[in-house]
Parts: C-alpha cells; structure tokens; sequence
C-alpha cells in the first residue's frame, strides 16, 4: 500500500448503546445527557457496555495487518533495563531499577555510590504487591535518622494509596495502622516516628471505582501506633473544600513547609510551622510567608531561618528569591531579597546543591542546567544532553547531586553532579543489561513554527528518522497537551521510539496553557482563553500539512487527560482536520467534570461550570456537547481505564457513545477500556506495551503507514 493511500477495514454497526431522554436545564439551556447512566461504573447495564465495546474493538484491533509487529516492537522497548534518577538520604543511597522483565520498578539501597552501582540490595520490591502486576508504588521516603521507610502503595492504578512501614536495615515490616491518603507521601518529623500527610474523608472502601467527588483534604500528623482518625489536624479548611494542601520538612528539620493552593491553581499561599524538636516533634504557630494567592512560590532550599524560594511574583519566567523568618516575623516587609535574577529562559525548578543551587531552566522548550552560588552568581553551565529533566536530588552542603535527562528515544540517564566542581560523571552503570538491547532508531530533532489563528507564533518539535524520505509527505503522529503551566518537552515516551522505527514522523506541539514560556503564556490557554490551544494545536496541523510534512489522510492526532480534551476539542471542531483522533483518559465533559473525584479541582483551567458565564465558555469547547450527528468524523480510538479515579472512565464512555452515535462517515470509532489501571500511575510494563502498540497500530493503519521492516513490506 503506497504511503499516501488509506484503506479501511470493514465496520460492522457499532455495539448498541441504550439513549435515554434525560434534558436539564442549565443556565437557561436545555442540555441532553442522554447517556447519563454510563456515570455509574458499577451497574450491570454499564459492565455489559464495557464488556461489548471491548470484544468489539479486539476484533477490530486484531485484524490489523501490522499489529502484531507494533506489539512485538513494543515489548522490545518495555523489556530494555532501566533506573532511575538515584537519592541520598540519612547516609543512604536509594534508586528504581527494573531488569525488563519485571512489571514494577524494584527499589534499591546500598550504603555507598559504588555499592550502589554495583547493584546494592533490595528494599522494597511492587512485584510482589499483587499477583497481576497492577499494584505499584506511588512514593517512598526514609526518616532522618535512617530507621524506618515510609512508602504507598496503589492498587490497579487509583490514586489513593496506603502507607506502610519498614525498617530500613533489615527491610522487616513495622506493625502500623495502614494511612490512607491521596495525592501525598509521608514527610517524616525530626522526632523519626511520626511524619505529615494530605488526610482525604472516604465513605467506603476507597478502591479506584468511585466517582464521588472528594471532600476536602486535611494536613495531619500521624504518630506511629496511633489509628488514621487519632492524628493531629494541623491544617483544615472547611469553608473552602478546593484547598490543597502541599508540606516539605526543611533539610535542617527545622520548619515544616506548606503550601496551600486552590486545585491546580499555578498560584499559592506559603506558611511555615516552626518544628520543636525532642522525643516528640511538636509544630509551632505558622509563620504566613505569603497569605494570598498573588503568584507561585516553592521551596528551593533552606539555610537556618532563611527559606529560598523560586516565584513568578514580578518575573514571568520565574526568579530565586530568600526571605529571612526570622526578620519576617518582625515585618513582612522586611527579610526579602533577590538571589537570581530573571533570565530570557523560563526557570522551572530550583534546588539547594553543596554551597550554591542547581536551577533549571527552559530555553525554547530545551533544558538548560546552570550551577550558581548562594549569591546568585552563576558559576557555569553543567552540560549533560537530553530533551528534558526527569529528576534532580541535591541538598544543601552535599557535594553530590543527581541528575535524570531522558530523549524521545531514550529512558531516563542519570548523571552525578559534583557540586563544588560542576563535574560531571555518567552513571550508566545504573542499567545492568541483561540481553540483546533494543536498538532505538537514529533520528533529527528540528524545531518548527507554526502561525495560531490570533497570530501567535506557536513552536513545536519535528523529530524524523536520519534517512526518511522528505521529498513526498509522511505519516506523522502530533502530540499536544496545553494546561495547567505543564512544559511538553522532547522527552521520553515508550510509544516514541516504536512510531519512529516504523518510519513514522512524529511532532511534539508546545501549546499555550502549558509552562515552556512563562506565566503569560500559560495565562493565554486557560479559562475564558482556552480556544487559544486548541488554535494553536490546529495551527501546528495546518503547518506541517502546508509545508509537505504530511497530509490530512497521513495525519493522527494523540494526546492524553488534559491532552484528551485538546483531541477531542479539535476533533469535534475541525473533523476534517487529521485521519485519526486518538484521545487518552479526557476530560470530555466540561459541564459535569467538577462532580467527580478531584475534578473539582481543574477548575482553575476549565472554569465553574455553576457559574453562567463560565459556563458558556466550556460549553463551546466541550467535546461531548459539540458531537453533531451526521458528520463524518475521523477514525477515533478512545482509551480509558476502569479504576481511573483521576478522569474518571464515564469521560470516555459518554463521549464514545455520543461518537459513535453521531458518525456519518465509515471510519471505526472505537474505545479500549483497560482493566485494573487507572490514570496511568503505576501501569505494569506488559500494560504498557499492549496498550501503546494498539494505539500506533491503529493510527498507522488509518495514516497508511507500514512498518520499514515488515516482512514482506515495501519501505
């Protein structure tokens, strides 16, 4: 089949979906829900619709000619060993490792770099969580003295997760009241048997499948032998359920840090609770830093009573700021001062490292890792390649740091920053290979501008093969997100690598709404300007059809949860834009989405949608509402999870239904609901693979994309 030719497998008519005739009346529009009762996860009536839109997308999945080659490439690339980014904590070195074969990341411990390197010892193992692989570990931390091990554990993928206990030496199980929590780890109190945690109220068992939104969240200190409901309430708010509340323990345990931000707000109040330490740490009245939500403020580092904060307050792109508590505590007008002054780059993350501080910036989506002292003044550029920054762990006087860089082709590489020098040494020795490696394809990373409809230039990546054909347009894969001040950079994703081998050509759109420019490009994508990225995800479509990339028949569109709505805008908006729509765990319906879960929470992006003028405004972008019947929509596949407590699955369910109902045209619409996975945290490798190869068989197919190397195929 010629690159630029699309043919389609035969439909049979969609699995029936019951309509109902539910209309309310909101804000003085009449809205039809008519698939209303596919919000109940846990019907009979909802089970069976899952039931028989999976067969019915198995069979159409399993009659794709190159199917079983995208899921062969893709268990190559899962089986590749990995590690990730090391941590030193109480004397203690700390890192994940996962052979290839195992389905979770393995954390490791050793007592020196070199032992760790060596291979070191096994301290917390998630393989052994669950007999399916779908149990994984959402967070570890270890206490100051280094005796006990805090670390949650979360079943098939929901966000809510227990804590439990280990000794750190022998790896022995502390007997404790199992701490149930979301959105949190334990922060452990200088006294090493207590720490702090985000307290959320369930009714039930908290199991991934409720839809109920959440109450809101309580900081507590639990002590160890107490119960869950016996910790001290530090911090409530019951007049504002959307609080959220974030606390860091400084390095010298001698404030506890928290921040307090309503939802996903980019916007934060900063208090800190002075710790009386002794045989039972206490907290002291906090001291209210920042009280009003006037910019985004975070803990850099902390040097006795000064705290190091990076802000956007006065800097766009973000500066390094101290203030002194103890001169605070006088006048809050007094104990600032600038440490790093604003830079052309955006400064995404800062932290104390040795006598000085590793900033991080983002210099046109790319990351740039400068090494400065206490002063501010910079003391060079720390040069280690990659496409982004996946982890960095330094503390103030330690003369090593670490650092994570990962590729579109390449998982994370770690790298140990010596912090008096800048010197910097591979630690490769970190993945220990235990087969034949996969061979990730040679590629050409170039950056692109594409024009918005306002006129805004929007950049985006454009990565291609070293020896693919760009005398004739190719099949091309774009990927978007645009929200909540999230940078989308040339970073890895297990799908990347199987595209481009295939000989695909894949683009990466920075969209605003995201954070690769700044506070005011992030403020230009949300609320009454969200049609912004949208524009600016049509725009990159348009470019790279205009400038003989790819074409319409050549081109699939991917994005997941936030990225799944821009999908699903763009799908509704401009059907005729690309060949395939594939959103992933969407936020689809913008006029019920703050009932659910956490959803409430996105608010600061979507608008209220109680609220009638906000109302409007996600109303002419909500997917699910803009579905018209008798249009001709591209070949969609929507993907899901049924324990996703995130986005919950009746997003997609709905929308699918509405799609599938709508459709005039004879391209399939299809939804892939995974069993026992949420979101996407803590997906077992196998998951991972057969998920990402359905999703690129299906838009290879639809773009006429043949894999280079499949028997028999023409390149």
């Amino acid at each position: 089949m010629d690159a630029g030719s699309v043919a389609f497998l035969s439909v049979t008519p969609f699995p029936d979906t019951r309509r109902g005739d539910l209309v309310e009346v909101l804000h003085g529009r009449a809205i039809a829900d008519p698939y209303r009762w596919l919000e109940d996860p846990d019907s009979d009536e909802t089970a069976d619709w899952v039931k028989r839109q999976n067969e019915f997308t198995a069979a159409y999945l399993d009659s794709l000619p190159d199917r079983s080659w995208f899921l062969e490439t893709m268990q190559q690339v899962m089986k590749q060993p990995r590690a990730g980014v090391p941590f030193k904590r109480a004397g203690h070195y700390f890192v994940s490792r996962n052979d290839g074969t195992q389905n979770q990341d393995v954390i490791y411990v050793a007592s020196s770099l070199p032992e760790l390197l060596a291979g070191g010892r096994v301290l917390v193992d998630p393989n052994t969580f669950s007999e399916d692989g779908t149990s994984s570990l959402s967070s570890l931390t270890v206490s100051a003295d280094g005796q006990l091990v805090a670390y949650g554990v979360s079943e098939a993928g929901s966000d809510w997760t227990r804590f439990r206990l280990l000794r750190l030496a022998t790896g022995d199980a502390v007997d404790d009241a199992l701490i149930q929590t979301k959105f949190s780890q334990a922060e452990w109190l200088p006294d090493n048997r207590s720490y702090v945690y985000t307290h959320f109220d369930h009714k039930g068992d908290a199991d991934g499948t409720q839809t109920a939104a959440l109450a809101g969240p309580k900081l507590r200190v639990h002590r160890i032998g107490d119960l869950q409901d016996q910790g001290q309430v530090i911090l409530e708010s019951p007049e504002n359920d959307q609080l959220i509340f974030w606390a860091e323990v400084t390095e010298d345990d001698r404030y506890l840090v928290v921040s307090i931000v309503e939802g996903t707000e980019n916007k934060n109040r900063l208090w800190a609770y002075p710790i009386v330490s002794g045989e039972r740490s206490e907290l002291g009245s906090p001291i209210k830093i920042i009280d009003e939500p006037i910019a985004e403020f975070s803990l850099a580092g902390s040097d006795g009573s000064t705290l190091y904060l990076r802000t956007d307050l006065g800097a766009e792109a973000g500066r390094l700021v101290a203030v002194d508590l103890e001169a605070f505590a006088d006048s809050a007008e007094t104990g600032w001062h600038e440490v790093v002054a604003p830079s052309e780059h955006t400064l995404s993350d800062a932290r104390a490292a040795g006598y000085g501080f590793i900033l991080i910036y983002l210099a046109d989506a790319q990351p740039l890792i400068v090494k400065v002292g206490l002063d501010g003044g910079s003391s060079g550029i720390v040069e280690v390649p990659g496409g982004a920054v996946v982890g960095l762990n330094a503390k103030r006087g330690d003369s090593e740091a670490f650092v994570g860089l990962s590729s579109v082709t390449s998982a994370t590489r770690s790298y140990l920053i010596d912090t008096g020098s800048s010197t910097v040494t591979s630690l490769a020795e970190l993945v220990q290979p235990s087969h034949e490696p996969f061979l990730a394809p040679e590629i050409v990373m170039e950056r692109h501008v594409a024009t918005s409809k306002d006129g805004t230039p929007v950049p985006y990546f454009l990565i291609t093969l070293v020896d693919v054909d760009r005398s004739r347009p190719q099949p091309t894969l774009l990927y978007g997100y645009g929200g909540f001040k999230i940078p989308v950079l040339a970073d890895y994703r297990p799908g990347w690598p199987c595209w481009l081998a295939a000989g695909g050509l894949l683009a990466i759109a920075n969209l605003r709404g995201g954070g690769e420019f700044g506070t005011a490009w992030y403020e230009a994508g949300r609320l009454a300007s969200k049609q912004n990225v949208f524009d600016d995800f049509v725009a990159v479509a348009e470019d790279l059809k205009q400038t003989g990339i790819t074409t319409t028949q050549q081109l699939a569109l991917h994005g997941r949860s936030n990225g799944g709505l821009l999908v699903g805008g763009v799908l509704t908006q401009r059907p005729d834009l690309a060949a395939v729509a594939l959103p992933a765990v969407g936020v689809l319906d913008l006029l019920r989405f703050h009932l659910f879960t956490i959803g409430a929470a996105w608010i600061s992006d979507y608008g209220n949608p109680d609220d009638p003028e906000q109302f409007a405004q996600a109303l002419a972008y909500s997917p699910l509402h803009n579905v018209r019947p008798g249009t001709s929509y591209p070949a969609t596949l929507v993907l899901t999870g049924d324990h996703d407590d995130r986005v919950v699955p009746l997003h997609s369910h709905k929308f699918t239904a509405t799609l599938q109902y709508a459709q005039a045209g004879e391209q399939p619409i299809l939804t892939r609901i995974e069993v026992s996975t949420g979101h996407g945290l803590g997906k077992p490798t196998a998951l991972i693979a057969a998920e990402w190869a359905d999703l690129l068989a299906f838009a290879a197919y639809q773009t006429g994309l043949r894999p280079r190397n499949s028997e028999g195929l023409d390149a």
